[in-house]
């Protein structure tokens, strides 16, 4: 057999639906590999290769009518998430040994996911609840970077990311509160995506306080992203996104995200292809006001790659100023704290047991009175009006993903919970304010720093946009070719 981790997520589809591969083999073999690059990345907190490959041979007993968009394809569950009968840890040492969760059902995700056709090989590492930027759990594993183990792999699809980027899975579906899809991908070299508010009926952000978490795909190419976004949507009998919620940001048909990521063409409002976009380019973050914010060569160099490589292809590319909204730092962090204050502990002796950061986030979170909160979002819903107003002039807008390469592990203060946060912001400020507005976005890689790191651009589109942003997406990877590369841990 070839080495099917070479392969796209979208031709392991095509093979397995043609019969030349069986979901066993193909289980088998990112198990074996999985094996063979042992612990040393921390991409899997567990790894379950009984119920993986029994799952497996209960697909391929399906009636053919009865498989899934994703028949038979490896993928695995964020350590966030709950699968019936999977110990969860949720990244903390509050919820590890026989303090381990063993949910009694899955979540919404995984059951979608399952109902897909994919086969969970294990749980991907996670930050301590993910709240961080980084996964770097005390109750470990360490996610690291794929590039240089000796660098963080941003956070909190961390282990998805790393999984991801170093072969052990075609793609990983991950969770984005703040940027937690994005980061991750931009830090170990693969493609994230952020899905419209609204727009994925299992994570559509309407759950979540202020409407921040959505879930979304990674891997490594653009077209495989777009499969596994068509794989965590469901379907309704029309060929459109069937969805539970009122609000639902315009969707395509069934298989039009695949089609628009492998021919890198925008739809325009006729239903026509359109070949020139307008394009923002712009460093503003909402947290200049806030932080001091510095942009480091290596960030600029990324961006100018792909402004430059969308400039060449013939798009109108102009330059972006954000008004500044200086109420958004207080407000996001109230927000932030506020939603730490629902994770379901009390327990004295267990809450000792969480990291600095998550005790600060809890304990600030659980004195924001009623009024504060209110105000916070009022404040939040304000700056989402405010934003999407200044991007709706163009297709899509361009900032750098992360405003510095690859931080090395253990960078972020670990016991100053305040520092923390504030680096955690510098690293990466132009994600969390897309959560705010619900706007969809993609993180892509496009530059490679001259220690051999990835740095990538993100895409920010408008809602809805998401086919407008795979198009852009696939038309930098064509160009870049950076699905061709391959880390030094390969």
């Amino acid at each position: 057999m070839d080495e099917l981790h070479e392969t796209t997520a979208v031709d392991l589809r095509d093979r397995l639906g043609a019969g030349e591969l069986t979901p066993t083999e193909v289980a088998d073999h990112f198990l074996a590999r999985i094996e063979r690059a042992g612990p040393g990345l921390g991409a899997f907190v567990s790894v379950t290769p009984g119920a993986a490959r029994e799952r497996a041979a209960a697909l391929e007993a399906m009636d053919h009518g009865d498989r899934g968009p994703l028949w038979g394809l490896p993928s695995g569950d964020k350590d966030l998430w709950a699968r019936a009968g999977v110990p969860a840890g949720f990244g903390s040492r509050a919820f590890a040994g026989d303090d381990a969760v063993v949910p009694p059902s899955s979540d919404e995700i995984v059951e979608v996911l399952d109902a897909a056709g994919v086969v969970s090989l294990g749980r991907t590492t996670a930050p301590e609840l993910g709240f961080p930027a980084y996964t770097e759990p005390l109750a470990g594993p360490v996610a690291r970077n794929p590039w240089d183990p000796a660098l963080g792999a941003g956070g909190s699809s961390g282990g998805a990311a790393v999984a991801v980027a170093a072969g052990l899975l075609p793609f990983a579906p991950g969770s984005d509160g703040g940027g937690s899809v994005r980061i991750p991908a931009a830090a170990c070299g693969v493609v994230g995506l952020k899905p419209s508010r609204g727009l994925m009926p299992a994570g559509s952000g309407q759950e979540a306080l202020g409407g921040l978490v959505v879930n979304g795909p990674l891997a490594r190419t653009t077209a495989d992203v777009a499969l596994l976004l068509e794989g965590m949507l469901t379907w309704d009998a029309d060929g459109g996104v069937a969805h539970p919620l009122t609000l639902r940001a315009p969707s395509a048909r069934r298989g039009e995200y695949l089609a628009a990521a492998q021919r890198g063409e925008a739809p325009g409002d006729d239903g026509r292809a359109r070949r020139r976009l307008r394009i923002g380019v712009t460093l503003d973050s909402a947290w200049d006001d806030f932080y001091d914010i510095t942009t480091s060569a290596e960030a600029r160099a990324a961006l100018d790659v792909g402004t430059d490589e969308l400039t060449g292809l013939g798009h109108d590319v102009d330059e972006l100023s954000l008004a500044p909204f200086e109420e958004y730092g207080p407000a996001f962090r109230t927000l932030w704290m506020a939603g730490a204050s629902a994770v379901p502990l009390d327990d004295p002796a267990r809450l000792a047991r969480l990291e600095p950061l998550t005790q600060w986030l809890i304990g600030r979170g659980r004195e924001v009175p009623a009024r504060r909160l209110a105000e916070a979002l009022r404040t939040l819903t304000a700056f989402e009006r405010h934003l999407v107003a200044q991007v709706a002039r163009f297709d899509v807008v361009l900032t750098p993903a992360l405003a510095m390469p690859p931080r090395p592990v253990g960078w972020f203060d670990p016991q100053d919970p305040e520092r923390n946060f504030e680096q955690q912001c510098q690293y990466t400020p132009w994600t969390s304010m897309l959560n705010v507005a619900g706007l969809p976005a993609i993180a892509v890689p496009v530059h490679q720093t001259d220690a051999g790191l990835p740095m990538g651009v993100q895409v920010v589109g408008r809602p809805g946009g998401e086919r407008t942003l795979l198009a852009v997406a696939a038309q930098l990877e064509d160009r870049l070719r950076w699905a061709d590369r391959r880390p030094p841990t390969w």
